[in-house]
């Protein structure tokens, strides 16, 4: 019996190789290493891959939407002011996200499509798009608290003038 218990184990660790526990590890050859499109992670070595379209990300954050409600010229420096605080809520989207999801290596969608041999990956997109618009309507719901605040507070020192 206990013959053929082992007989089994072995057999599905052959047929499972993945089962075993051990997850593959990747890496992006040196080469094609580019920095700027990876958002967590080491292109060293990673188990758990995902991609996310990062321009999709930055055209859903109110300071991008902003430029574009109040047509802000490119250029100047309240473009680049917004440009880069919709960057930081991007990538610190993308982290938590990644955080949340087990994610070890988070890299821009066209990057990973474009690497040889191919890194199999998940589109987190949806999610990140989701934080963002979490993260943006809970800021909105504070600040309008604030705003409301602020004006109790002045009606306040008016009458006890």
């Amino acid at each position: 019996m206990r013959h053929s218990i082992g007989m089994v184990v072995i057999a599905l660790a052959v047929t499972f190789p993945g089962a075993n526990g051990v997850a593959a590890t990747y890496s992006i050859p040196p080469e094609q290493v580019d920095v700027q499109k990876v958002y967590v992670g080491a292109p060293s070595g990673f188990e758990k891959a995902a991609k996310v379209d990062y321009e999709s990300v930055i055209k859903a954050t109110p300071e991008y939407e902003e430029v574009k409600r109040k047509r802000i010229e490119p250029g100047t420096g309240k473009y680049w002011i917004l440009l880069s605080k919709a960057s930081n809520r991007a990538v610190r989207a993308i982290s938590e996200v990644g955080q949340n999801t087990g994610h070890d290596f988070i890299a821009s969608q066209a990057y990973l499509g474009g690497l040889e041999p191919g890194i199999p990956s998940e589109d987190i997109t949806p999610l990140v798009l989701d934080r963002v618009k979490d993260v943006s309507k809970s800021s909105k719901d504070h600040d309008l608290m604030d705003k409301s605040g602020d004006k109790d507070e002045s009606r306040s020192a008016r009458k006890r003038q």
